[in-house]
């Protein structure tokens, strides 16, 4: 039997990094990186936003390229043989990250579920044949496995955020890969589908399949583990093998005591009673080609509220923030109502007073815009701008990015940014304009402890002063403390909307 083991672990990539670097935009972002991954080995990645880690996993992919002039050493080993770049191996290699996600909503790909995942046996981008018995039936068992088999006959872009990551991960797991890499795999995904992530893990565990995952939440780190690499400011810092019997939180994954001690404004709550309702829903459906998104929701929005919307993927949480946004529309039997909007004046005019964090708008930015213009495009509720920026507009835009302490960032092109980055120059757009409303859905998705404290605290000061906030994430601890409502759904379904309830954790225990 242990002369078996060889063999099996060859099936698997070796991969050896030697002084790698890496700069983007004469920017550098990996500092000589020297990293041996092995079959067998299970390694978490993590650092704060901007440390390289996305890139450092593009670069195992093979999707970018090191700097030549370091002379770096980039070999992979795959049955015997040695490669000295990835063209040999990277049909080999499944990536799964946020930016994969993002093209199928950039290029329109609406494809059916099953079709989707059998790109991942045919290693192609879309499905170029119809696919056969047999792949059926593989297709099937993957979506079993995750438990997302109701999903196979529902196009991809009227899936929540969550269920899409799901359905790439079965499209990854579809690749057989020789090597795995995950950049965030549990952003969006709700607890339930969080422990699948994790049981197929650690399934994959019983193999020699090496893989490399990228997160942000102590949480997140499978209890398969085997290995830890941290990195700062494109460097590693640190690697460690993991003792399953003393598991340690790493500092970086810590929530910072900022998080556990802010405190609502007691006389901003006193503020919020008999105030002026802002947006008012009256049996409000929403449909999404053809597939029921949103089912007869009635409520009203009234300013200083502080709504949290919650339930698990799939329940209509993000057509409920697009709805109160005026991207989506209700059925003609339901209506909305938006404060100052009547007939003949344009929804545009709401929207310039609604700060917007949703993973949609994130994914809708240019990359070869520059920051700036991005944060600036909020004062227009547009995405990209027709003119070049004023100096009052660049002179407000510095200074919503000096809330989210990204000034730093301001003159560089956004597809330099990791995804955390990207999601702080969010939140400046959404601050840049003051707005009245701030409509946030999983805002916190992708940012490391210390940066989500700060967000968390600026949300908070926001509400604090009066702005309504609706927030829907799966995250408890993500709920602005001193909240006054609450929307729990579930198959699309409201299952409690009133004031926020005061017994402890969320209610959903519907499973997707």
């Amino acid at each position: 039997m242990p002369a078996k083991r060889p063999r099996r672990r060859a099936r698997f990539i070796s991969v050896d990094l030697r002084n790698v670097r890496l700069a983007l935009g004469g920017e550098p972002v990996l500092r000589g990186i020297d990293w041996r991954i092995r079959p067998g080995q299970r390694w978490v990645l993590i650092g704060p936003n901007g440390s390289g880690k996305t890139q450092l996993l593009k670069l195992l992919a093979g999707d970018v390229w090191p700097s030549p002039a370091a002379a770096p050493t980039r070999r992979y080993h795959l049955r015997g043989e040695s490669f000295e770049d990835p063209y040999g191996v990277k049909q080999e290699i499944a990536y799964l990250g946020a930016e994969r996600q993002d093209r199928y909503e950039h290029y329109a790909w609406n494809h059916r579920v099953e079709a989707i995942v059998g790109t991942g046996l045919y290693r192609t981008d879309i499905p170029l044949a119809a696919l056969t018995p047999p792949d059926r039936q593989r297709i099937g068992r993957l979506l079993r496995r995750l438990r997302i088999e109701a999903l196979a006959r529902r196009r991809f872009l009227t899936l929540s955020y969550g269920q899409r990551r799901l359905v790439l991960l079965a499209r990854a797991l579809a690749w057989r890969p020789k090597l795995l890499l995950l950049d965030e795999p549990f952003n969006g995904l709700d607890a339930v589908n969080r422990a699948r992530v994790q049981h197929c893990l650690s399934v994959l565990s019983r193999s020699s399949l090496p893989w490399v995952l990228a997160s942000h939440r102590a949480e997140d780190i499978p209890p398969s583990a085997t290995h830890l690499c941290r990195l700062q400011a494109g460097r590693v810092t640190r690697q460690t093998r993991l003792d399953r019997r003393a598991r340690r939180v790493p500092r970086a994954l810590r929530a910072s005591r900022m998080a556990r001690t802010m405190t609502a404004s007691a006389v901003a709550a006193g503020r919020r009673t008999a105030a002026a309702t802002l947006v008012a829903l009256r049996h409000a459906s929403v449909w999404r080609d053809g597939v029921v998104a949103l089912r007869d929701v009635t409520l009203q929005i009234r300013r200083g509220d502080c709504w949290v919307v919650h339930g698990a993927n799939g329940s209509g949480k993000s057509s409920f923030i697009q709805l109160l946004h005026g991207d989506l529309s209700p059925a003609s039997a339901g209506s909305i109502a938006r404060a100052g909007i009547v007939s003949g004046v344009p929804l545009h005019l709401f929207k310039r007073r609604v700060g917007l964090v949703t993973p949609e708008l994130q994914t809708l930015q240019p990359r070869y815009l520059r920051v700036e213009e991005v944060v600036a495009s909020g004062l227009h509720a547009s995405v990209g701008l027709n003119a070049k920026l004023s100096v009052a507009q660049r002179s407000r835009a510095t200074r919503a990015l000096r809330q989210v302490a990204a000034v730093a960032l301001a003159a560089r092109p956004i597809r330099e940014l990791s995804y955390g980055q990207l999601r702080r120059v969010l939140f400046a757009r959404a601050l840049v304009q003051r707005p009245a409303m701030l409509l946030l859905d999983e805002p916190h998705a992708g940012v490391d402890a210390a940066t989500r404290a700060s967000l968390r605290t600026l949300v908070q000061r926001a509400w604090d002063c009066g702005v309504t906030v609706v927030i829907a994430t799966h995250h408890r601890d993500e709920w602005p403390r001193g909240a006054t409502h609450e929307l729990e759904l579930a198959g699309s379904r409201v299952v409690y909307c009133g004031p926020l309830r005061r017994s402890g954790a969320a209610r959903t225990k519907r499973r997707a």
